[in-house]
This record gives C-alpha cells, sequence and structure tokens, in this order.
C-alpha cells in the first residue's frame, strides 16, 4: 500500500510540475518542498497539496521582491515586465545553491549524499 502511495503521489508531482503555477517554480523550491513534506510525513493529496501551496508561495515571493523593486524604480510597461522577469530568474539563479543547501538539511544528508544531491540540484536548476 505504501509502495502505491509513494508512485501515486510521484505521478501527481511530475504532472503538477508541468502545470502553470509550477512552471515558473525553481527545481530547488520544488525539492525544498518536498523535503519539507517528507519531515511532515505527509502523503498522497495531503503532500501534493502541501507541495503546491509551497511552491507557488515561494514563487509569489520572489515576484513580490522583484514587483517592489520594480515600483521603487518608477517602471511602466513593457519595462516593468521586463525587470521583474530578469529580476526574478537572478533571485532563483542566486538562491539556487542555498536552497539546495536547505534541501538536503531538511532531508538529514550528510557528506558524500549531501554533496552529492547539492550538485545535481543545483545542475537541474
Amino acid at each position: 500500500m505504501k509502495r502505491i502511495l509513494m508512485v501515486l503521489s510521484l505521478c501527481v508531482t511530475v504532472l503538477g510540475m508541468g502545470m502553470g503555477g509550477a512552471q515558473s517554480a525553481t527545481p530547488a523550491a520544488q525539492l525544498q518542498c518536498e523535503a519539507q513534506a517528507a519531515a511532515k510525513k505527509l502523503a498522497g493529496a495531503a503532500k501534493t497539496s502541501f507541495v503546491g501551496k509551497c511552491v507557488k508561495d515561494a514563487a509569489g515571493a520572489a515576484t513580490g521582491k522583484c514587483e517592489k523593486a520594480a515600483a521603487d524604480k518608477k517602471l511602466a510597461g513593457a519595462a516593468k515586465n521586463s525587470f521583474i522577469q530578469k529580476c526574478v530568474k537572478t533571485d532563483a539563479a542566486t538562491d539556487t545553491a542555498a536552497q539546495c543547501e536547505k534541501a538536503a538539511a531538511v532531508k538529514k544528508l550528510a557528506g558524500a549524499a549531501k554533496n552529492s544531491f547539492v550538485q545535481k540540484c543545483v545542475k537541474s536548476a
């Protein structure tokens, strides 16, 4: 039964990654949210719901910070949109390593396993 739930949750997670809300999320944010769900021992629909909300919140936080910066610079229209897109990408790139480290810590990885996980996480971002 556990195995079926694991496979089902993996399938739902993979399908959910292709949907609109999760497309803007970094793989590191996805991994971090999944690690948090594992730490809370969530499974099935509860895990899927938690991970989806967590990823959406992470993406929204980055966008909100960039929108505030655009407002401070008094940008509007296409210039504002371009600035926000570049800002979110830059934030994601700089935060990727830190998020991968946090995800490894949540999974309680150490030594070679941690290093391998972080390297794969950063490369996949």
